[in-house]
């Protein structure tokens, strides 16, 4: 049976999905330039992306779901609303980047998926195959969907619809189903000479257009790298807690985002798309996890975001942070004492120093150790120089 491509499209925009686009189940042409992505190193720790049966499924969607012939990619808007000037500038706050202001957009759109699946499986009795992904298969998705006609691939490396920008998800269907019409893949780019993405960048994470280096992507940085971050990018990371939008917010193309019609997306409040980075740091291993139960924050745990919270801070630089970093300083996770002592050092006066000669006298671990002696000797550099 050969299914109605028009007829499908008209189901997924009823089930609330803003972009559709179908293509043929082949590699991506993209292909062996994601392979030279993964031999200069820079998908960083996300070893997974390097796993040899991970490439075996990129090189061949049949690997995945046996006889696929179609791939299915669906776009849902999550722009939800801009922050006012005052809290969007508090340096006071943490940025959370606005896709994880709301609900986790896997729990969202993966039932819906799974929906439409299944009306298509109606269709032809009950016969055909299926597999579903939200960012989680190993696939190139923005590749795919650029083979559908959803858009072109950005200088940020984005997916990019001339009509609504950016800030979409994506997701899709893997199916040995077989359309009477796919979409024409879409123009290769469009961003011409604009260079605002690369320019705007705080840590220079893209080495050349259409190329990311996640090892200084501040989105990278906060959610994927586990361990403590180079000293040298922490005070290029701003107030970032989670993500980082600046690469889409220069964007030109995103005047044309359009407001989601899915609430789920919408922050319950301004605390959840910037909260006071007091708030953050002080926050408890219970209190993190019902207050972000079910959100994307949920998937970095409370180590990271304390982590993330302790760069923003000695980014702010504010006294008003020390009693809650020295406090810190005796946190059960390592990763985070060495990130407090690091801020500490950056905010200075003689209750941070008191606070760092403490924590050091009791301190055994080796990193947190170096990062004390550091944010110490941080101290001497600026005492000289003020001293000149």
């Amino acid at each position: 049976m050969i299914f109605s491509a028009e007829f499908l499209k008209t189901q997924a925009q009823a089930l609330g999905f803003n972009l559709v686009g179908i293509t043929p189940a082949v590699p991506s042409p993209h292909l062996d330039a994601y392979f030279r992505w993964l031999d200069a190193n820079m998908h960083g720790e996300m070893g997974y992306l390097a796993r040899s049966d991970r490439q075996a499924r990129r090189r061949d969607l049949t690997t995945i779901l046996p006889a696929a012939r179609s791939l299915m990619m669906v776009g849902v808007d999550y722009t939800t609303l801009q922050l006012p000037a005052e809290i969007a500038n508090d340096p006071s706050r943490g940025r959370i980047a606005a896709y994880a202001w709301g609900s986790d957009y896997h729990a969202v759109l993966t039932p819906r998926l799974e929906q439409l699946a299944a009306w298509l499986r109606e269709q032809n009795g009950g016969t055909i195959h299926h597999r579903v992904y939200v960012d989680t298969g190993a696939i190139l998705e923005r590749s795919h969907a650029q083979q559908a006609g959803m858009g072109f691939i950005g200088k940020n490396t984005l997916l990019i619809n001339p009509r609504r920008g950016s800030y979409f998800f994506l997701g899709e269907i893997i199916t040995d189903a077989v359309f009477d019409e796919y979409d024409q893949p879409h123009r290769e780019t469009m961003c011409g000479s604009c260079v605002r993405c690369q320019v705007a960048c705080p840590t220079n994470a893209f080495p050349q257009p259409y190329v990311l280096d996640a090892r200084r992507c501040i989105s990278y940085l906060t959610i994927e790298h586990k361990g403590a971050i180079d000293p040298e990018l922490r005070p290029l990371m701003g107030n970032w807690l989670l993500g980082c939008d600046v690469c889409q917010a220069v964007c030109p193309w995103n005047r044309f985002a359009i407001q989601t019609l899915e609430p789920a997306f919408f922050p319950l409040d301004l605390d959840r798309a910037a909260p006071r980075l007091l708030d953050v740091l002080a926050i408890t291993e219970a209190e993190f996890n019902t207050r972000y139960a079910n959100t994307p924050l949920h998937r970095i745990k409370r180590e990271r975001l304390v982590r993330n919270a302790c760069i923003a801070a000695g980014n702010w630089s504010n006294p008003a942070a020390v009693p809650v970093l020295a406090t810190l300083l005796h946190d059960a996770s390592s990763l985070v004492r060495g990130h407090a002592a690091w801020a500490l050092g950056r905010i200075g006066g003689a209750t941070a120093r008191v606070a760092l000669e403490h924590g050091l006298a009791i301190e055994r671990d080796e990193f947190v150790r170096c990062e004390i002696n550091h944010a110490q000797d941080f101290f001497i550099t600026r005492r000289r120089s003020a001293q000149r």
